[in-house]
C-alpha cells in the first residue's frame, strides 16, 4: 500500500503483545504488524498465586523491532520514506530498574533471569503493603499529603510502591540500579539511541498519575518524605528527575542504529510517551465531559475537563487528575478496573483447564486433532457462554457476583481485595454465572461514574474503546443497561496505536496540535448501543445488591488483615 500524504506510526505495547501502525495524516491506516512476547506467552517469570507479573525486556525489544521491520515492508518504498514521526503507548505503571546508561538490569548478564530487573507490569500487585505505607505516611506526616492529586490512595499497581517492595525484598538489585523508569519512557530514549538516563524525557502522564509527580511539590515528592519510608528510596530520588513532557513533545530523533535497522531516515522525530489508555483516549476522539473506556483485560477510564471547571476539586479515589496528561492544554482524570476482560477469561479458562486435561488424555483422538480441538474451545467458549447468558430472559436470576478478582483499582484502590459470587443454586448453569460476571464488571463500571459525579465531575457520554467495546455486543448492551446511558463505539480497530500516531504527527511538526490531529485523522464512531428501558430500572436494584455484598466481603476481608 501507498499514501500521497506525510505518514507516521504508532506503537501500542500490551499486555499480552506489541503493534504497530502506519497511518497517514489523514488516519488511513497502510500497515498493521503485531507480535506476542514470546517469553510472556510461556508463563516465564511470573507467579500469579503470588500476584506476581513481569515482562523481560527482551520481549519488548524483539517486539519492536520486529513490528517496525513488518509494518515498513508492507508498504512501498516511496511511502516508508514519508514517515515524520513514532510514538509510543505502553501499559503502565510498568517499571524497571535500570543503569546510568538507562539499560535495564535484566539486559546484563548478570541479572538477565532475575524477575526483580525486569519491568514490573501493571497488573503485578506484590507492594500491597508498601502502596498502604505510602497512604498512609502521606495522611500522617507534617508535609504534604503527596497522594491529593491521586485520589487519596496510593495503588500497588504504581511506581513508588513497585520500587520500595523491590529495594527492600532485593539487595542486589537495590544496590545495582542507578535508576528507574517507566515502559512509556524507555522505549522512546532506545529509539533514539539515550545513553544517559539523566537526559531521559520523562512521561507527564505516567508521573503525574504514578509517581506523585506536580508542579505543588516542585516535582516528586521529597526526599525527607521518602526517607521515612526507606533511605535507599531517598537516595533514588537525587537519581530520578524534576522535569516532565506531554506527549506532543519531541523525546529526539530516531538514532543512527535504528535509522539503519529500519532503513529510515535519522530526522524522523520519536515524540515522548505516554500510557496506553491516555493515547487511547485520544485515539478514540475523546471530547470533554465523555468518558473514554478502554476495555481489555483491565479498563482505564479517562475524562478530560478544562481548568476552569476542575480548579481545586480533587476527585478521590481515582488514579488522578494532571494536567496535559491526555491532551496536553486541559486537565486528565483517569479511573478503572483492575479486571474486566479478565474475569472472564478467568471464568473461560476454569471450565477449559480440565476439559483440556480430559482431550490430552483421550485415546480417541489423534495428537493434531487433540491440540486443534482445543484451541477452538479456547477461541469459541466466550461467545458461546455470552449467547448463553443473553438467551436468560430474566435479569435477576438470584445470582451476583463482584469484579475484584484482581482487587479493585477504583474507586478507592484495594488491591487485597477478592471476589465473590452468591445466590448460587442447581439451576445455576454456566450462562447465568457468566451473565453474572458480566453484570459485575458493569456494575464496577457504575461505581467509577458515579464516584465522578458525587465529586462534582459530570459525564454527558461513554466511549468504548478496546478489544472488549468491539468484539463483544453483549458485554456492551448490558453495560449501557446497567450505566443507563448510550454507548458509542469508536471505529478504529486500534486506537491505541492510532492515538500514538496523532502524537507523532503532532510532535513531528505536522499539526500544530493534538487536537488537529485528533479531528484530521480520527475514523469516527460505528456502533451506538442504547438502553434498554425494560431493564434499567431491575439494574438499579441489582446494582444496590451488588454494593451490598462488596460492602460484606471489603469489611470481612478488613477484619482479616487487622
Amino acid at each position: 500500500m501507498s499514501s500521497d500524504n506525510n505518514c507516521v506510526i504508532g506503537i501500542d505495547y500490551g499486555t499480552d503483545s506489541v503493534r504497530s501502525v502506519l497511518v497517514d495524516t489523514e488516519g488511513n491506516q497502510l500497515a498493521e504488524a503485531v507480535h506476542h512476547y514470546s517469553r510472556w506467552k510461556e508463563g516465564m517469570y511470573c507467579s500469579p498465586t503470588q500476584n506476581q507479573f513481569r515482562h523481560h525486556p527482551l520481549d519488548y525489544l524483539e517486539g519492536l523491532e520486529n513490528t517496525l521491520s513488518n509494518v515498513l515492508q508492507k508498504v512501498d518504498n516511496e511511502t516508508a520514506a514519508k514517515v515524520k514521526g513514532i510514538a509510543v503507548d505502553t501499559t503502565g505503571s510498568t517499571p524497571v530498574a535500570v543503569d546510568k546508561t538507562g539499560k535495564p538490569l535484566a539486559l546484563t548478564d548478570e541479572y538477565a533471569e532475575n524477575p526483580n530487573a525486569m519491568f514490573i507490569l501493571w497488573k503485578d500487585h506484590t507492594a500491597v503493603n508498601e502502596a498502604e505505607e505510602i497512604t498512609k505516611l502521606a495522611r500522617s506526616w507534617d508535609g504534604p499529603d503527596y497522594t491529593k492529586y491521586v485520589g487519596g490512595i496510593y495503588s500497588s499497581e504504581w511506581f513508588w510502591a513497585k520500587i520500595l517492595h523491590t529495594i527492600r525484598n532485593d539487595e542486589n538489585i537495590c544496590n545495582a540500579a542507578y535508576s528507574w523508569v517507566e515502559l512509556c519512557d524507555w522505549i522512546p530514549y532506545e529509539l533514539t539511541g539515550g545513553d544517559d538516563v539523566n537526559e531521559m524525557k520523562r512521561s507527564r502522564c505516567a508521573a503525574g498519575h504514578k509517581a506523585m509527580w506536580h508542579e505543588e511539590f516542585d516535582g516528586l515528592p521529597s526526599k525527607e518524605y521518602l526517607s521515612k519510608l526507606d533511605p535507599d528510596l531517598a537516595d533514588l530520588r537525587d537519581r530520578l528527575f524534576d522535569d516532565t513532557y506531554t506527549s506532543d513533545q519531541p523525546a529526539g530523533t530516531l538514532s543512527t542504529e535504528w535509522a539503519q535497522k529500519l532503513g529510515l531516515s535519522e530526522e524522523v522525530v520519536v515524540s515522548v510517551g505516554a500510557f496506553d489508555a491516555h493515547m487511547g483516549a485520544v485515539g478514540g476522539e475523546i471530547e470533554p465531559y465523555f468518558l473514554s473506556r478502554v476495555m481489555g483485560t483491565s479498563t482505564c477510564d479517562i475524562l478530560v475537563a478544562p481548568y476552569e471547571d476542575v480548579q481545586d476539586n480533587l476527585v478521590k479515589g481515582i488514579c488522578g487528575q494532571v494536567d496535559g496528561s491526555v491532551i496536553p492544554g486541559m486537565v486528565g482524570l483517569e479511573a478503572g478496573q483492575s479486571a474486566f476482560g479478565d474475569v472472564y477469561a478467568w471464568f473461560r479458562d476454569v471450565i477449559l483447564g480440565p476439559f483440556t486435561q480430559v482431550v490430552e488424555n483421550s485415546d480417541l483422538l489423534s495428537e493434531g486433532q487433540k491440540k486443534q480441538l482445543v484451541d477452538e474451545a479456547e477461541e469459541k467458549l466466550i461467545p458461546q457462554l455470552s449467547e448463553a447468558a443473553a438467551e436468560v430472559e430474566e435479569v435477576d436470576t438470584g445470582i451476583v457476583a463482584l469484579d475484584w478478582l484482581n482487587g479493585r483499582r477504583t474507586p478507592d484502590a484495594n488491591q487485597l481485595l477478592k471476589s465473590s459470587i452468591e445466590g448460587l443454586d442447581l439451576g445455576s448453569d454456566a450462562g447465568r454465572i457468566f451473565k453474572a460476571l458480566v453484570e459485575a464488571t458493569c456494575f464496577g463500571a457504575k461505581a467509577i461514574v458515579e464516584r465522578f459525579r458525587d465529586e462534582g465531575i459530570r459525564i454527558e457520554g461513554i466511549i468504548g474503546l478496546g478489544g472488549v467495546a468491539k468484539k463483544s455486543p453483549y458485554v456492551m448492551q448490558t453495560l449501557a443497561n446497567v450505566l443507563d446511558m448510550p454507548i458509542k463505539i469508536a471505529k478504529s480497530d486500534q486506537v491505541c496505536a492510532t492515538g500514538a500516531a496523532m502524537f507523532a504527527a503532532t510532535a513531528a511538526g505536522l499539526f500544530t496540535d493534538v487536537n488537529k490531529a485528533k479531528n484530521a485523522m480520527g475514523k469516527g464512531f460505528g456502533k451506538i448501543y442504547e438502553p434498554n428501558p425494560d431493564k434499567t430500572e431491575q439494574y438499579q436494584t441489582l446494582y444496590k445488591q451488588y454494593k451490598s455484598l462488596g460492602q460484606t466481603i471489603e469489611k470481612r476481608i478488613q477484619d482479616k488483615h487487622k
